[in-house]
């Protein structure tokens, strides 16, 4: 019996469309991708949502990611569902060795960690980024901590070189049987740290220093793929493997001085914008072994939806019959078919990006060349790809179609919009939960404390987490101002540096990640939850933590956690570790 195809999917964080030699931009250096692009099926009217963690959602499970629970980056809505059936565990299901290298930004606990969703190695960092509040206190995309199979574990090199690094061991290691390699950078994401020797390569071309460094960290990626396919071939894997190179979302904005000025590909809108710039990526596909060898552009449309059908057919797994997709299977256009029902095919994408979700927010429908945006702009990108001409008036019976298809995929998406989607304590999967300001429900949209920056500048937020009480027993909830690796008392702040950062590699104005801290007069943690009296205990001087012995029943809850100073400050504590201590069978 044939061995099933391998599958490495690479996909880069902010990248967006433009800024590839073989997409027009001017001076970028990414000899690799452009190789790969002249090699391989391309799609050019490829489409995901507009932020991070919704297209991961999209892509782990073939649904639009609303109506997986992701539809922000923090919030606690950039955690996947629980019943979801992952890409992951759908191919470990049938035989393959899985793996993810990089970011996740689907859940930092359980039951939302990749190791929860069919990953049988993992190598990432937390939250959306490096630098990020979840992430290991002080990582800098330098030498950093990471989380590998859940233990926090120190790496030598630059972020982007260690998973390939990591995800290369990987492939090695299970060559002779099939795997699927997930490699998700969190470059060129920001803040923009790269070394030197790449943010240089564009010194004289970029027009500033942060857009340098944003195409430094591309062309580092692209000496990355580059040693990826040249191992793949070393170790004879190259024919019989499905290797997938595209982008999360479109291109940041890296700087108002120059974002205006930046290389677009002729598309309006970056990153979280509804137009074509916010969600058109590159979407290039080679398989040798299944005749997917030559440069072949696809000009139907197709979206982030489709990866996963797509996949399971090419590695000819059938889905179970209770386990449908949103998307579909690209295989007919993969295989050189076009028009008919591609033609007609409607595909939607919004930004929330708020606490619940508004119908029509920042929207955009698209059939063929026909993009409907925020539900009364209508372009036409056969005769304007820029879209600057709204020609509703012109074609009101064609709006009116392509708002019937809004209200079908709304009414897919907004099913479960209300429901919590709780983190687990007192589970088996995971002796302690720590809850973190990065995933605080955020009341009437209050603002989020989501990086190292923020904490560190002691800014505030409010709201709760949702939990689920797996087992009744006793439980120690344990408040933290600081992250119990930064070692800082709850008022204490911090002079100068506590932690080791590279200074030639960060970007101008990143260095509030890595230095100083706000003290901040607390003397009061509160600890409330759902059907429980209010607790409190005093924080004194020197005290690390706020710490409180709960009697929980098995169940849902709220968990609201705060400190309180005479000053009038008041706000939630930025990290909350949980442990069950006893009880419960």
């Amino acid at each position: 019996m044939p061995k099933s195809p391998n599958v490495v999917l690479v996909l880069t964080d902010d990248q967006g469309y433009p800024p590839l030699g073989c997409h027009g931009h001017p001076f970028i250096r990414t000899p690799h991708l452009d190789r790969f692009h002249a090699e391989s099926v391309s799609f050019d009217q490829f489409h995901t949502g507009t932020t991070c963690a919704p297209t991961r959602a999209g892509i782990m499970t073939g649904h639009y990611c609303n109506s997986t629970g992701v539809w922000h980056t923090i919030g606690g809505r950039s955690l996947l569902r629980r019943d979801e059936w992952s890409l992951a565990t759908a191919l470990r299901e049938n035989g393959y060795r899985t793996g993810m290298f990089g970011k996740w930004h689907l859940g930092d606990e359980y039951p939302y960690r990749p190791e929860d969703r069919g990953f049988d190695t993992v190598v990432r960092h937390g939250g959306g980024g490096v630098s990020q509040q979840p992430d290991w206190w002080g990582n800098d995309y330098f030498d950093d901590t990471y989380w590998k199979n859940g233990t926090p574990t120190a790496f030598e090199g630059y972020c982007t070189d260690v998973f390939f690094d990591q995800a290369l061991a990987f492939i090695e290691a299970n060559r002779d049987r099939p795997f699927f390699c997930y490699i998700s950078t969190n470059a060129p994401h920001g803040p923009f740290n790269v070394e030197p020797v790449y943010r240089d390569l564009y010194a004289d071309e970029a027009g500033s220093e942060q857009y340098a460094r944003f195409l430094g960290m591309v062309t580092n990626i692209d000496d990355n793929f580059g040693r990826l396919r040249a191992r793949l071939a070393e170790l004879g894997l190259e024919d019989d493997t499905i290797l997938i190179f595209m982008s999360d979302n479109g291109q940041t904005g890296v700087d108002p001085a120059v974002n205006g000025a930046m290389f677009n590909a002729g598309m309006r809108g970056l990153k979280g914008s509804p137009y074509e710039g916010g969600h058109r990526v590159p979407f290039f596909v080679r398989w040798p072994g299944g005749g997917l060898q030559t440069a072949r552009r696809v000009d139907d449309l197709a979206a982030y939806i489709d990866i996963m059908p797509t996949l399971l057919d090419l590695c000819g797994i059938a889905p179970p019959a209770q386990r449908v997709f949103h998307g579909r299977s690209l295989v007919p256009l993969l295989r050189g078919e076009s028009g008919g029902p591609w033609s007609d095919r409607a595909i939607v994408t919004d930004t929330q990006r708020v606490a619940h979700p508004l119908k029509w927010r920042m929207s955009c429908v698209m059939r063929g060349p026909w993009r409907l945006v925020n539900r009364n702009e209508l372009y036409d990108l056969r005769v304007d790809p820029g879209q600057r001409t709204n020609v509703i008036a012109d074609h009101s019976e064609l709006a009116a179609e392509l708002r019937e298809a809004y209200e079908h995929w709304w009414g897919l998406c907004s099913r479960q919009m209300d429901d919590d989607i709780p983190f687990s304590v007192g589970a088996d999967g995971q002796e302690e939960t720590v809850l973190r300001s990065h995933d605080l429900r955020n009341e009437q949209d209050h603002a989020v404390v989501w990086n190292q920056a923020q904490v560190r500048g002691g800014e505030t937020c409010h709201g709760y987490w949702e939990v689920f009480v797996e087992r009744s027993g006793t439980y120690r909830f344990e408040l933290r101002r600081w992250p119990r690796e930064a070692g800082h008392t709850v008022t204490g702040g911090i002079e100068g540096d506590d932690v080791v950062y590279r200074a030639d590699g960060i970007a101008p104005g990143a260095e509030a990640h890595y230095r100083g801290g706000r003290a901040l007069p607390f003397d009061t943690a509160y600890l409330e939850m759902d059907g429980l009296p209010q607790q409190c205990t005093a924080v004194n001087p020197g005290d690390a933590a706020a710490v409180f012995t709960v009697e929980l029943k098995r169940g849902p809850r709220h968990v609201r956690a705060r400190f309180a100073g005479n000053s009038g400050l008041y706000g939630s504590a930025y990290y909350v570790y949980v442990r069950r201590l006893a009880g419960g069978p």
